[in-house]
């Protein structure tokens, strides 16, 4: 088998990374449209609301996906000359990396959920458990994070790491990442900087690693536990949850309709995880280097 040439056919890095948003964008849009066909010629329109717009949502999610992982391919290998595996995801010594992304998640929401709960601002009506719900969740939100994590942390911040100081690298794949949710339902200032704050904490652990399974796992468990677990929007988009709840007051500290990530607390609490992490990875760096 022949190996792969190491030069990559385009030199600059920020250029690769730069190259690939508009064909991310057609091929996406087409592979969306492929899955709202499908919709309407599988999914049967007589099954309750509660699972229809959700099965709906999966399968433009997963079609989307495949049209990333498409396009992302393609350059990866025609552009960049590697394999797709080598954008980091080796899963060999990384099984910490998974558990801190999913405990950073859990942690995050749930204090979240604690404190608005205890100063008044939030109040459960219900838990109604469904497990064809939280299963389609389950699902929908490994797929989401799976998309984003393969295009922005996987292929945007990896070249442009190519052609910079890793740190100026991790705040311009964040503001593509920002970029991409800027037409989301109920969006705000406060949300979208949030987002930033997000895209930063998501990339923490790729500029000292080149790994995703950090980011996957934080993305997929930021998600699942603020909309389908705790009820809150997912960036201003509602999905059937375990907990029925109502916030009230100022929606700088609740976040409003965009959900808790447009919060200030949320602000806090990614600021935190984000000098948290740095400290980790960068003491595992620095032993890494002394070994």
């Amino acid at each position: 088998m022949s190996q792969l040439n190491p030069i990559p056919a385009i030199k600059q890095g920020w250029l690769r990374a730069i190259l690939i948003i508009i064909p991310f964008l057609i091929v996406s849009a087409i592979f969306q449209l492929f899955g709202m066909i499908i919709n309407e010629i599988v999914i049967e329109p007589n099954i309750s609301q509660t699972y229809l717009s959700q099965s709906k949502m999966l399968t433009t999610q997963f079609t989307g996906t495949l049209g990333t992982i498409l396009i992302v391919w393609i350059f990866a290998r025609f552009i960049d000359r590697k394999k797709f595996i080598d954008l980091g995801f080796l899963l060999k010594n990384r099984y910490k990396d998974i558990l801190y992304g999913l405990l950073a998640g859990i942690v995050m929401m749930g204090l979240g959920l604690i404190i608005l709960k205890e100063n008044g601002n939030l109040t459960i009506d219900s838990i109604k458990f469904s497990g064809i719900s939280l299963l389609q969740s389950l699902f929908l939100f490994i797929i989401v994070a799976l998309n984003e994590e393969i295009f922005v942390r996987g292929y945007i911040l990896p070249n442009f790491m190519d052609s910079m100081n890793r740190y100026l690298a991790l705040v311009l794949s964040s503001l593509i990442f920002t970029a991409l949710h800027l037409f989301n339902p109920n969006v705000s200032f406060l949300g979208i900087t949030n987002i930033l704050l997000a895209g930063i904490l998501l990339g923490i652990g790729y500029i000292f690693t080149k790994n995703l399974w950090f980011a996957i796992a934080l993305h997929f468990s930021w998600n699942f536990f603020q909309g389908p677990i705790f009820g809150f929007e997912v960036s201003g988009t509602k999905t059937n949850t375990l907990i029925s709840q109502t916030i009230n007051g100022s929606e700088i500290l609740t976040g409003g309709k965009f959900g808790f990530e447009g919060s200030l607390l949320a602000s806090i609490l990614c600021t935190a995880c984000i000098i948290l992490f740095w400290y980790i990875y960068r003491k595992q760096d620095y032993r890494l280097l002394k070994s």
